[in-house]
């Protein structure tokens, strides 16, 4: 579906431009957006060209401030929404594809003015490859952020559900957490909480309903692969994956000393490499 046919008359827009805001912290500013049967909360901070963060599976954006802080930082705007089922962003969680979950999204470049850069996080990735997809006009450029390889052991996807499980002891869940997520000398323990099952099972599922073919191009932006130097979803042997299928589009990137929790790990130097690259997009 195109964006165009996401976009509200200009008086339901004037509304959203007029009164989106339900408060604001600091230079923080919390809105919300509805579209067909959703509803989808976002922050937005900065000034500058427009970056968008989505979150890996069953999590929100909460972690990502740091992250945010630093690109505001080197002259972006960054909007963090929230997926359906956390803080605020609500709409059907069954029977739903990325392409439903990407129109949420591509509502609050629209409304937030863009296009912008948008930035997925594991999971977050195939999201931001839809958008790119199906609404090529909305996007600058994507970026896969300590995105997976093509294929990846079973063990590490049992331990996510391990994860969500609140039957699970903590000491698992250390254990899950520092197999997937954390390089050696992470602390995991902040990822102990933030985690909502029903939006990892309705991912999933998302996941299920969505044929590959529909998003996995990304459309034709250009794409930065930044990669994690300890990632089990993406051993060294995969590191050219993306360039091999996508050629010239692609831009590669590794940060040693992380895992596939790469944007909590090391915040700003994921800022810095998305930043860096993004100064050289067009505009």
């Amino acid at each position: 579906m195109k964006l165009s046919k996401l976009v509200a008359p200009l008086s339901v827009l004037c509304a959203i431009a007029l009164a989106p805001a339900a408060w604001s912290q600091g230079n923080i500013a919390h809105r919300t957006i509805q579209h067909a049967d959703a509803t989808i909360a976002y922050s937005v901070q900065g000034q500058g060209p427009l970056v968008m963060i989505l979150a890996s599976t069953g999590r929100g954006s909460a972690e990502f401030a740091p992250l945010a802080e630093q690109l505001v930082r080197r002259g972006y705007r960054v909007v963090l929404p929230e997926p359906r089922g956390v803080a605020g962003s609500k709409g059907p969680m069954k029977n739903v594809t990325f392409h439903d979950f990407g129109d949420d999204f591509a509502n609050v470049i629209a409304a937030e003015g863009g296009p912008a850069i948008v930035a997925g996080h594991a999971y977050g990735q195939w999201i931001a490859k839809t958008i790119a997809s199906d609404h090529p006009q909305a996007v600058r450029g994507i970026v896969l952020l300590a995105g997976g390889a093509r294929q990846w052991p079973s063990e590490l996807s049992d331990a996510i559900t391990r994860i969500n499980a609140e039957r699970t002891p903590e000491d698992e869940k250390l254990a899950a957490l520092r197999l997937a997520f954390f390089a050696e000398g992470n602390d995991p323990r902040p990822w102990l909480t933030g985690w909502h099952p029903q939006v990892t099972q309705s991912q999933r599922e998302a996941r299920a309903n969505t044929p590959k073919e529909s998003y996995w191009a990304g459309g034709s932006a250009p794409i930065l692969d930044l990669q994690a130097g300890a990632d089990p979803f993406r051993p060294e042997r995969s590191r050219m994956e993306t360039k091999e299928e996508f050629g010239d589009r692609v831009t590669i990137k590794v940060i040693p000393h992380a895992s596939h929790a790469l944007p909590a790990e090391k915040p700003l130097e994921t800022a810095n490499a998305i930043a860096d690259w993004a100064d050289g997009l067009p505009r």
